[in-house]
């Protein structure tokens, strides 16, 4: 069985590894030079446009230049030099993404990108994409993925507050319908999920060992036991105090802090056939998707940051360890959600690792979310990795530590800039239900940035949104997870990357994030 054990989800190690190894594509330097104004000689930028792809019909396929140059003060251009015209997203930027046209039969599209340093000739490098004919028969956002609840079951420990009766379980309908000339799969449920949980010693041990379980537990221990079977909302010892939380409505499941679930009636539209970006979208709190038993898909944020300044932002999995319950969950003002990786979902959809993951929910987006295999025992990896934060390194600090942010943290080549002093690598934080964690390097958002080489590897690596393109599946999102000394845990992004791969239309459940520093999430939670 290789599934993760649930004790990684209840009890995260606050210390993060780099699992992989930065690699890059290079070409063939080039001997041009010039000599600029002040004796330097000024040599022309390498650049590599990355590998050839094979791709079906309607995905969203990223091109990623790989540019190496004596400095940053040159211009990009990506065009297009032949095939089925399509639109690029960014033509300007090292990397621009487009949606493979529909084809009758299979075509190769050929794309150049010119860099120009404003002293030497311009060099320029392609890449070829091949454009295969949509298969029918292939996986795609089939409404059969839907965990419908076609019974009308309702939760045994969850009940309206007004009638007494068990909220329903899982997703309760799915539906097509054409809104504007453009097809979705509607899905409505209440956002409770049917999660039964066998306890483990493991189970067992992460409550108990809890820094806080004096407190935060009745009795001081949990009042389950190894072997248990326990339904979602459950009593297993905690002591409850979100809002929500009384006897019909699961107190003892949830941990002190964060507002126990209720009915969220929802009805959510996800295109059938997505499209990619075509400007940045960073994603906000709140719903950014749906898991297909129904549970809210949030994204990395808490909506907290170090001394509530808006810089050093929390990191959700890591900064409320302490706040989900077994299946590594929890609500905001009722919604139910999770923003990494659950083993509870990973049951349900019979996910074990030994082939390529089912799908676990959508995006906002209309993109599927994967699991984190990509294979037999074979994880999908996140490009974004944690930054070297040492004076010798092109994304560290002069002095070591938290005193500089990256210019943008999609192109470590425009190297830093300060920003208001964060904490230590050795500080002790409090967290929002009062737990102390230390701030070591990957507790923020800032500690990361997306290794672009990573991405231009292919294989299991994944692009900047944590999705990546097969021919099988088109473009989808992966949940992503790392095996650190022999388990599993959340690997940033976690779901999907911090901005949509593809449009938001209209009516879509979440929205572009306005960038403007947010508060906490609703409840505290």
């Amino acid at each position: 069985m290789k599934n993760p054990p649930r004790s990684t989800i209840v009890k995260w190690s606050s210390t993060l590894m780099l699992c992989v190894l930065l690699g890059g594509c290079g070409s063939d330097s080039s001997s041009d030079e010039d000599t600029i104004n002040d004796g330097t000689v000024n040599t022309s930028p390498v650049v590599d446009a990355g590998t050839a792809q094979t791709v079906t019909t309607g995905d969203v396929v990223t091109l990623s230049a790989t540019i190496s140059d004596d400095d940053t003060n040159y211009t990009v251009t990506w065009s297009q030099l032949s095939g089925t015209d399509v639109t690029l997203s960014d033509a300007a930027e090292t990397t621009t993404n487009f949606t493979a046209p529909s084809v009758e039969t299979e075509e190769t599209l050929q794309f150049q990108v010119s860099v120009d340093d404003g002293t030497n000739d311009a060099v320029t490098d392609t890449v070829s994409i091949t454009v295969s004919a949509e298969d029918e028969g292939e996986e795609s956002d089939s409404d059969s993925v839907w965990i419908i609840n076609t019974t009308g079951e309702v939760s045994s420990r969850i009940l309206d507050s007004s009638t007494g009766i068990g909220v329903l379980v899982n997703v309760q309908s799915v539906s097509d319908e054409t809104v504007d000339d453009v097809d979705y799969t509607v899905v409505t449920s209440q956002g409770i999920p049917k999660y039964d949980v066998t306890m483990t010693q493991d189970i067992i041990d992460g409550i108990n060992n809890r820094p806080k379980a004096s407190t935060d537990l009745v009795t001081g221990e949990t009042t389950a036991s190894v072997g248990d079977v326990i339904e979602f909302g459950e009593d297993v010892g905690y002591v409850s105090t979100g809002d929500n939380c009384d006897t019909n409505a699961g107190y003892g499941y949830w941990p002190p802090g964060p507002a126990c679930p209720t009915e969220d009636e929802r009805e959510i539209y996800f295109p059938k056939a997505p499209e990619a970006a075509t400007e940045e979208c960073e994603n906000g709190l709140g719903k950014v998707g749906l898991f297909v038993n129904g549970s809210s898909v949030y994204n990395w944020g808490d909506g907290m940051s170090f001394n509530s300044d808006g810089s050093w932002q929390n990191l959700a999995p890591v900064a409320e360890q302490y706040d989900v319950d077994i299946c590594g969950g929890h609500s905001a003002n009722g919604d139910y959600h999770h923003h990494f990786y659950t083993s509870c979902l990973a049951d349900l959809v019979g996910d074990t690792g030994d082939q390529h993951s089912p799908i676990y929910g959508f995006a906002a987006d209309g993109y599927p979310i994967y699991g984190p295999w990509q294979d037999d025992g074979v994880l999908a990896v996140s490009a974004w990795v944690v930054r070297d934060y040492s004076s010798s390194s092109d994304t560290g600090c002069s002095d070591d530590a938290r005193s500089c942010a990256m210019v943008d943290q999609y192109d470590a080549s425009l190297g830093t800039e300060s920003a208001t002093q964060g904490p230590e690598f050795d500080d002790v934080v409090e967290t929002l239900s009062g737990n102390e964690l230390v701030a070591s390097n990957g507790y923020y958002y800032e500690d990361y940035y997306w290794n672009s080489d990573l991405t231009a590897q292919g294989g299991a690596y994944l692009d900047q949104y944590n999705g990546h393109t097969d021919a099988t599946r088109g473009y989808h999102y992966h949940i992503t997870i790392s095996e650190i000394d022999g388990a599993y845990a959340p690997a940033f992004p976690y779901i999907i990357g911090t901005r949509f791969a593809g449009e938001l239309q209209d009516n879509s459940v979440a929205s572009c994030s306005t960038g403007t520093v947010m508060g906490p999430p609703p409840g505290a939670g």
